[in-house]
């Protein structure tokens, strides 16, 4: 299948089931439609002549990958979508020479994947009860994951239109922060960053990479995509800390506005589920490559040998 057909049978098949809702966004969705409108909004700024064969490999905290295009973190509703959907995921992912990254709940058979030989990352959510927060973070470290990731905005959990889906979180203060990168040693990313002040509490809190991120459209109604806001975090934190993005991104195209912007890495959610869904670890496989080789194209025609040359100036807006 071809990636529209892929998405078109992925989406069919997800929103046939019960867990179908959680494409949906929260509340008015407006987040949802934002996104697509943003990313719409810049073109590109054509360079043939003396054009590049680029490549995509990268490495980004220590992790090597073949691509930049990675998942974005999520754990449900992947259990129900194929038998052994997460080893599934992990396979497929692994094939691509991408990158997992589980969400909450956080996953029984973590170590099951880490010794797929996938590059495994792991969040938590900033629960209430903070003895259960750092309770998971030791779970996932001694699982063997290459990152942990906090979701720090997450602070009144998540919801789905009106459903609140978690409700037994609390936002997290500096200090806590502060207190986790004490507690962690492999490299640590905060995930839901949305603003330059953040951004640089980030940093000052000792986070090795962020992700700017509107979190699927699952946490606030009318938060801004990334493309909004990036270009003053990006400024704000330089080289200090790495910057993921994540937020509707669906093809190539997507991708290279994300590195155009400055990111090292840019997820995907929804487009994983449907490739899951559509053909199980296949199905993220071809996703993922699909989405790579739109990218080498484009990066031919932009003048960009990988990801890490990608300048701001290719985008017109």
């Amino acid at each position: 299948m071809d990636l529209t057909e892929i998405y078109e049978t992925g989406k069919k098949a997800l929103k046939e089931r019960d867990i179908g809702f959680l494409l949906d966004g929260v509340e008015t969705e407006f987040v949802m439609r934002n996104n697509r409108t943003v990313i719409d909004r810049f073109t590109f700024r054509q360079h043939c002549i003396d054009g590049t064969d680029p490549g995509t490999r990268c490495e980004v905290l220590g992790v090597e990958l073949s691509t930049p295009v990675i998942m974005s973190a999520m754990t449900m509703p992947i259990p129900a979508i194929v038998d052994e959907g997460l080893m599934e995921v992990a396979r497929g992912l692994k094939e691509a020479g991408s990158l997992m990254w589980a969400g909450t709940p956080i996953p029984q058979d973590l170590k099951k994947i880490v010794d797929t030989g996938v590059p495994l990352v792991a969040n938590v959510k900033p629960f209430q009860d903070r003895k259960k927060m750092f309770g998971a973070l030791d779970e996932i470290q001694g699982a063997g994951v290459r990152w942990i990731g906090v979701e720090i905005d997450a602070g009144q959990g998540t919801k789905v239109k009106d459903r609140q889906m978690a409700s037994d979180c609390a936002p997290l203060s500096l200090r806590e922060l502060e207190q986790i990168r004490k507690a962690v040693s492999v490299p640590l990313i905060f995930k839901g960053v949305l603003s330059k002040t953040d951004a640089v509490k980030s940093v000052e809190a000792g986070a090795e990479g962020i992700v700017i991120s509107n979190h699927g459209a699952h946490t606030l109604d009318y938060l801004p995509h990334p493309f909004q806001v990036m270009d003053e975090i990006v400024e704000a934190v330089g080289d200090k800390t790495a910057v993921i993005v994540d937020g509707g991104f669906r093809r190539g195209s997507d991708v290279l506005k994300g590195l155009a912007f400055g990111a090292s890495l840019v997820g995907l959610g929804r487009p994983i589920l449907y490739g899951l869904a559509a053909g199980g670890g296949d199905g993220v496989r071809e996703t993922i490559q699909q989405i790579t080789g739109e990218l080498i194209r484009l990066m031919s025609m932009v003048g960009a040998s990988g990801p890490g040359s990608v300048d701001r100036a290719v985008l017109i807006d």
